[in-house]
């Protein structure tokens, strides 16, 4: 579907084909009378089946066109490189599945709507998630002059009551139907159900996307490697790769594993406590050779301080403020702690994680010392090793003598 609809202030839609935007497809329309143009913006997950099937489904939802923006590589170089430099991750344990993509995702779709003429921009976020404020910052920041439409958040729709809504006009529902709300994207999947509403268990295994089956049986190990230049990765056993398809091929080997597989609970942009599940196998397997490479070929001044700016980063990027000039100062330094992060990293894949067997790099300052550790001496004599630990020791002494004479003057 190419062709731009001629009608009366038309609305781009963000379209991700689930329940919540294929609702908003025939409501939009019967609402306002206006043609609605859906766009979805690929950061990931969608193949050339998956297109088709979007297109599909945004036609016979009534979409007046449709438009498919490729923006995966765009996506790793301005969002998940410095992500993956950070080693973020949200609560110690969520790599950031798929809010991270939102902002760029909003800023694609305003100038989509800058492009077709359309005065209005609609999103399926509830009044309860994260992503109506990671749009609607980043939509206000580039076009405060668009109208943002929010359906579902506006009028409190329940997903029971979207899929009666489709249902009874006979439009096609997203496989999961009410049941599970499923986001895909570059760096993992997401997933929420009845399940994740509270804190007491997990989803079932047929809700699970990229790890269906993966603990069901102990695969047989296999061993990967990875390459890095300046923090970025180039090549998968051996084979050079840009980035995002690097990505999608590390995705099919771990995900077998079940490797990235959690289930995050931490504090939502509202305030809130919420839980969904994620499947983030390319992303658990590449945060963790990157963090390994990186002991062996950063100092640890460096290392700390890339630590107090990685979780203010990905807190910003988690709440929709990408785009404020603060996140540029803080990439800069972490380009900058890149530099020397390039070598090699072996991998074992087993069921349930990825051990990293081994580290190499021309940076490396493990083999710059002449001294072995534990065993030998080298750029310094035991005589040296003596008097360091005499002066390392010397404000526990201070401590420990003041205390002693405090004592001795009161008695």
């Amino acid at each position: 579907m190419t062709t731009i609809p001629t009608g009366d202030r038309p609305i781009l839609l963000a379209f991700s084909g689930g329940l919540d935007t294929s609702f908003c497809v025939p409501w939009l329309k019967e609402t306002y009378g206006r043609p609605v143009i859906s766009v979805t913006v690929d950061t990931g997950g969608i193949d050339e089946q998956a297109a088709r099937t979007l297109a599909a489904r945004a036609r016979e939802l009534g979409a007046d066109a449709h438009y498919l923006v490729p923006a995966k590589a765009e996506y790793f170089e301005r969002v998940l490189k410095y992500l993956l430099m950070a080693n973020a991750r949200r609560g110690q344990m969520y790599p950031f599945c798929v809010g991270a993509e939102r902002v760029l995702q909003a800023q694609m779709i305003a100038e989509m709507a800058q492009k077709l003429g359309a005065p209005s921009v609609a999103h399926g976020c509830t009044a309860a998630g994260n992503d109506q404020v990671r749009f609607e910052v980043a939509l206000r920041t580039l076009a405060p002059g668009l109208e943002i439409l929010a359906p579902v958040r506006d009028h409190a729709f329940k997903r029971s009551e979207q899929l009666k809504f489709l249902e009874e006009r006979r439009l096609p529902v997203p496989p999961f139907g009410a049941a599970y709300s499923v986001n895909r994207g570059l760096w993992g999947v997401t997933i929420g159900g009845k399940e994740t509403l509270t804190s007491a268990g997990s989803i079932p295994d047929a809700a699970w996307v990229l790890t269906r089956d993966a603990f069901l049986a102990l695969r047989a190990a296999e061993r990967h490697t990875l390459a890095f230049a300046k923090g970025v990765p180039v090549a998968l056993d051996g084979t050079a790769l840009e980035p995002p398809a690097l990505i999608e091929a590390l995705e099919r080997l771990a995900a077998p594993f079940g490797i990235g597989r959690g289930i995050h609970l931490g504090d939502t942009v509202i305030g809130t406590k919420g839980r969904v599940a994620f499947e983030a196998p390319a992303a658990e397997v590449l945060l963790t050779a990157h963090r390994e490479l990186e002991k062996l070929v950063l100092t640890g001044r460096q290392a700390r301080i890339k630590e107090l700016v990685a979780a203010p980063y990905g807190d910003l990027v988690h709440e929709g403020h990408h785009l404020d000039p603060v996140c540029r100062d803080i990439e800069a330094l972490l380009r900058s702690s890149q530099e020397r992060v390039s070598g090699e990293v072996a991998l074992l894949f087993r069921t349930g994680g990825a051990f990293v067997e081994g580290v190499t790099s021309r940076w490396s300052l493990m083999a710059a010392s002449r001294g072995v550790y534990g065993e030998a001496a080298g750029e310094w004599t035991p005589a040296d090793a003596l008097g360091y630990s005499k002066m390392l020791a010397l404000t526990g002494m201070f401590y420990t003598r003041a205390g002693a004479e405090a004592k001795d003057s009161q008695s």
